[in-house]
């Protein structure tokens, strides 16, 4: 294998002494759907020392459409897809340090896997969670990488702590409504367009070359041939909460957390409870069955109700499919789970 790597080693951008340095990183994604897969797959395919992928949520049939990593049986077993993207990763790249977590996404759970960490890159579908990596990376100084699509619409932002005006700066507070893959679709070419973007910025970074990064905010349609890079080094904000000159970091506080909500593009609710609950997976199995039918895994139990179906995972979180109304998920939950 000694050739793995020399294309990209042909690169004089990178050459030998900056694969020797991809080799020695460390680059977090967060969320392992559209754009986090296609942004692992690149990563472990070039040889990135350390990759940890965090992600809540199971391989569905609508995926397969544009998350690469993810296979029909994947879809059939409702695999997680942090286990399942591991999984296929590691097909591909043994030589890549892989770790692959089902968790959400909270402040407590990102901080613990910060140690180390070179890059992050953004694979979410939501601000609620890019507003508190946006508050880490600036905590403890690494940068990160914003990318989104919907439709054949996408954008892509690269923050560096010290440098860049943060997220916080572009928007202030959590955008509210918006076009979703549920209500807008989307075509593979915009995530793979945007991943390619997040994927580039992440390779100067880690070969030390900050110089070249874009230092702009990109967007794009790819359906009508636009293309724009706004520059935003005016808006750097020194009273911003979180990159200013006084921080307070209000995205990791407790009470701007969401305990329950409702997840973009999916018709379902997510409830988290307060405290982690261990669930016996048998001992649901059993109790569910009076209500619907139960599958189960090791990972998660999905029981099917007449209008819905939740999904219990380890760590005590549930799905509640088939709707975006909150107080029905909570009325489910309670009602079922106690």
């Amino acid at each position: 294998m000694n050739d793995r790597y020399s294309r990209q080693q042909l690169f004089k951008q990178i050459g030998l002494k900056g694969q020797e340095e991809i080799r020695n990183k460390h680059v977090l994604i967060v969320g392992a759907g559209a754009l986090g897969s296609a942004g692992a797959e690149a990563l472990v395919r070039a040889g990135i020392g350390k990759l940890t992928i965090i992600d809540r949520d199971y391989v569905e049939w609508s995926n397969l459409q544009r998350q690469q990593l993810y296979y029909e049986s994947d879809a059939k077993g409702q695999i997680p897809k942090a286990v399942a993207a591991e999984r296929h990763l590691m097909q591909i790249n043994s030589e890549v340090e892989i770790e692959a977590l089902v968790l959400d996404a909270r402040p407590e759970n990102l901080e613990d896997l910060l140690r180390g960490v070179d890059v992050i890159i953004d694979g979410t579908d939501n601000f609620d969670i890019r507003f508190i990596i946006n508050d880490l990376s600036h905590k403890f100084n690494i940068p990160w990488i914003y990318g989104s699509c919907v439709g054949s619409y996408g954008a892509t932002y690269t923050i560096i702590p010290g440098r860049t005006p943060c997220l916080h700066c572009l928007l202030k507070k959590v955008p509210n409504g918006g076009a979703t893959c549920d209500t807008a679709g989307i075509i593979s070419p915009a995530v793979q367009i945007v991943s390619a973007y997040q994927v580039a910025e992440a390779f100067k970074i880690l070969v030390g070359n900050c110089a070249s990064l874009r230092n702009a905010f990109l967007t794009f349609d790819v359906w009508s041939n636009q293309h724009y890079s706004i520059k935003l080094d005016k808006i750097n904000k020194k009273g911003c909460p979180t990159c200013g000159t006084v921080r307070t970091y209000p995205y990791l506080s407790y009470e701007n957390q969401t305990k329950t909500e409702v997840l973009c593009g999916r018709n379902t609710v997510q409830i988290r409870p307060a405290r982690r609950i261990e669930y016996s997976f048998e001992q649901m199995e059993k109790r569910l069955k009076a209500h619907g039918a139960v599958t189960r895994n090791l990972y998660l139990v999905s029981c099917q109700l007449q209008n819905h179906r939740l999904v219990i995972f380890r760590d005590g979180r549930v799905f509640v499919h088939g709707t975006n109304d909150i107080q029905l998920a909570k009325n489910l939950y309670y009602r079922l789970l106690g």
